[in-house]
C-alpha cells in the first residue's frame, strides 16, 4: 500500500512564522509601490461625478466614437475662462482657461496624458458653425492655469470643448464653456447655424487649387446606425498632394449640431503614419454614430503642402 501524500501546509523545512514574515513582506513592498510618485496627485475619484446623477460624462472609448453630449451631461471637470480684454472679431485676444475638478483641485500638465501629441485640446466655435478653430493651450504659472491666443471671426457666443485625457483614468474626457465675442465694423453678419456661406452639403469644396469630397454611407445617413465617411481630396490639374500629418494622424474630423450640444472627434482608419495615402488621389475613412435626426457640420482639419487647412461639411441626419 502506497505511503499517504503529506498535503500540509507549510512545506517541510519552512514553519509558519517564515510564511507570516514573507507574507508580511510582500504586502510592504505593494504598498509601497502603491505610494510612489507617479506624476500626478489626482486620483481615478478626482474624475467621478456622483453616479446618482444623470446624464454624466463617462469616460470614452476612442475605437468606438459616438456623438458625445458635453453641455447636458455632467463633467467632473469645471472649465473658465478669462480673458486679457474683451473679445472682439477680428482682433487677437490672449485667454487663460482653468480646469479644476469637483472638488476644486486643479488639472495640471503632469495630471493629463499626451494625447494626439498634446496634453490639452481647445475645440472653438462660433454660433453659425462657420468658424472652427482647434488651440492647443500651454501651462500657464498657477497650477490648473493654461494661456493660448486666437482670433474670432465672428460675432456672437463662442462655446469651447475641451477634450483631454487624465493621467489617473488614461480615457478620454471633456468639458465646456461659453465666452461673449462683441462685433465690429467688418465683422460677418451673422446667419442660421449651419447655413453660413463656406460650408457645403456633403460634397465638394474648392479651395486654394484643392477639391476637398466628404460622403457618407448608408445614403442618406440615419440617426444612432455606424456611418461611414470617405473623405477624399485632390489638385486641380493631377498634381501630387504632399499631405503630411496633423497631431498624429493624416487628417481629423469633427462633427458638431446645430445648437453646438456636444462633438465628435474623429480619427481615420488609416492610422499608420509610415504609409501615405495615394499621392494624387488620398483618400481617408472615418466611423461615426450619431444618435438623433438633424443638420451637422463636419469640420475637416488637415495638413497639405505644410499649411494646414480646415475645410466645413454639411450632412443631414434621418430619422
Amino acid at each position: 500500500m502506497s505511503a499517504p501524500v503529506n498535503s500540509s501546509f507549510p512545506a517541510p523545512g519552512v514553519n509558519r512564522s517564515q510564511v507570516a514574515w514573507i507574507t508580511a513582506g510582500a504586502i510592504a513592498i505593494f504598498a509601497g509601490l502603491r505610494l510612489l510618485p507617479t506624476g500626478t496627485n489626482l486620483s481615478h475619484m478626482d474624475f467621478r461625478v456622483d453616479p446618482r446623477a444623470a446624464n454624466a460624462i463617462e469616460f470614452c472609448d476612442p475605437l468606438n466614437p459616438q456623438f458625445i453630449p458635453v453641455v447636458a451631461a455632467r463633467s467632473p471637470v469645471t472649465l473658465t475662462i478669462v480673458t486679457s480684454a474683451p473679445a472682439v472679431a477680428g482682433r487677437e485676444v490672449r485667454a487663460v482657461v482653468t480646469l479644476r475638478t469637483g472638488s476644486g483641485k486643479p488639472v495640471a500638465p503632469e495630471d493629463l496624458l499626451v494625447a494626439h501629441t498634446r496634453r490639452l485640446h481647445l475645440l472653438l466655435v462660433d454660433p453659425t458653425l462657420a468658424d472652427y478653430q482647434h488651440v492647443h493651450p500651454v501651462p500657464a504659472r498657477r497650477a490648473g492655469e493654461w494661456e493660448f491666443a486666437f482670433t474670432p471671426h465672428r460675432q456672437g457666443v463662442y462655446r469651447i470643448f475641451a477634450d483631454f485625457t487624465p493621467a489617473a483614468t488614461g480615457r478620454g474626457l471633456y468639458a465646456s464653456v461659453d465666452f461673449d465675442v462683441a462685433p465690429t465694423a467688418d465683422a460677418p453678419v451673422a446667419t442660421e447655424a449651419g447655413t453660413a456661406p463656406g460650408w457645403r452639403a456633403a460634397g465638394a469644396v474648392e479651395r486654394d487649387g484643392y477639391r476637398f469630397r466628404l460622403t457618407t454611407a448608408p445614403q442618406p445617413a440615419r440617426a444612432a446606425q455606424p456611418i461611414d465617411l470617405r473623405f477624399a481630396m485632390e489638385r486641380s490639374g493631377g498634381e501630387p498632394v504632399r499631405l503630411e500629418p496633423v497631431m498624429g494622424a493624416w487628417a481629423h474630423l469633427v462633427a458638431f449640431d446645430l445648437s453646438r450640444s456636444g462633438f465628435a472627434h474623429l480619427h481615420p482608419a488609416e492610422t499608420d503614419l509610415l504609409k501615405a495615402p495615394d499621392a494624387i488621389n488620398p483618400v481617408l475613412n472615418f466611423k461615426l454614430t450619431i444618435p438623433r435626426a438633424g443638420r451637422y457640420v463636419i469640420w475637416a482639419q488637415l495638413n497639405p503642402g505644410g499649411r494646414e487647412e480646415f475645410v466645413p461639411f454639411g450632412i443631414d441626419v434621418m430619422e
